[in-house]
């Protein structure tokens, strides 16, 4: 048994069986991963997988429990080398981090400016996406911090620390109807058309059910991804713009009227999330306490060694959150 056989099996588990894809992540021919797997089974003298034709159908129950045990031993590997990186050298390495556009516009700037002050000889490579290609990054071993809200459930495996709580706010251009109400209702606000993110229109905390509690169908003129293209929209008179709080600079957005609505919509938490069992190093530890100070080296070292997400929110519990 070989440590790149073990390699080969996580990735072909990780790529939902597909081994093409397995061997495009691992940089290797789709030949190759088939016939370690194959050597690998021939000596443990079971199946790991179930075979259709030349494609695999699903993992048998011992296959499972060899894949479990795989992934287990890549991370302490990797954990390995992450310590003897520090030990080499603590203030070198690279970091890559995932998260939405709004958290890299608004929130990490002053966070990431404070780091490599701190560490300017750690490469910083930072991805924007959706919570679920987030995710998917996050499932490949691809990012070493995920910075999310909501979306819990898709990070399996990741341990994930809440960082600051945050609110819905309207924007609407000066003279509008609705700047001069410091408190409007849902149905002041269905009045007009609705200029907010794509992804605010599903779960159990979207605008679509809020509304809908109080028997009313929002006019949703347009949807995005990206604060800055609606307060864009907003200013051409499209609707009024539901975003994040931290999206509204007072600067640059000085021309537009932000309302408090944190009455009408729930409180959202954004977290940082990294793969559970593995080790932090040093610039890791230093940079999520960089994004929230409240939490502890202790807190986070004990939660990336947590064994489930409730041991995580347990380490947390009582801990209470800024306000952005």
């Amino acid at each position: 048994m070989k440590l790149h056989q073990l390699r080969y099996l996580a990735a072909v588990a990780q790529s939902g069986l597909n081994i093409t894809a397995a061997a495009e992540k691992l940089h290797t021919s789709q030949p190759g991963v088939s016939k370690q797997i194959k050597l690998l089974e021939d000596e443990l003298g079971f199946q790991i997988f179930v075979r259709d034709g030349r494609n695999l159908s699903r993992v048998t129950p011992a296959g499972q429990q060899v894949i479990d045990r795989a992934v287990r031993i890549l991370r302490e590997v990797q954990n390995i080398k992450r310590l003897s990186d520090d030990f080499k050298d603590e203030a070198r390495g690279s970091l890559s981090i995932a998260t939405t556009h709004t958290q890299a516009r608004y929130v990490l700037p002053a966070v990431v400016k404070q780091f490599r002050e701190q560490y300017p000889d750690v490469r910083l490579h930072l991805h924007q996406g959706t919570s679920e290609q987030i995710a998917e990054m996050a499932a490949l071993d691809r990012i070493d911090f995920a910075i999310a809200t909501g979306s819990q459930s898709l990070f399996e495996g990741h341990s994930l620390l809440p960082c600051y709580k945050w609110h819905r706010h309207v924007v609407v251009p000066k003279g509008h109807p609705l700047a001069k109400i410091k408190a409007p209702t849902l149905k002041q606000l269905a009045a007009h058309p609705i200029i907010t993110y794509v992804f605010g229109f599903t779960g159990p905390s979207s605008l679509m059910e809020i509304f809908a509690k109080e028997g009313l169908v929002p006019n949703v003129a347009l949807t995005a991804r990206d604060a800055d293209v609606i307060k864009t929209y907003v200013r051409l008179g499209l609707g009024i713009g539901i975003v994040a709080s931290m999206a509204i600079d007072p600067k640059e957005d000085a021309d537009l009227v932000q309302i408090d609505t944190s009455h009408l919509f729930p409180t959202h938490t954004t977290w940082i999330g990294f793969r559970r069992g593995g080790l932090l190093r040093k610039y890791q530890l230093d940079f999520v306490q960089l994004f929230a100070p409240h939490l502890t080296k202790r807190v986070i070292e004990r939660a990336a060694g947590a064994a489930t997400q409730a041991d995580v929110d347990e380490l947390v519990k009582g801990i209470e959150l800024p306000v952005r």
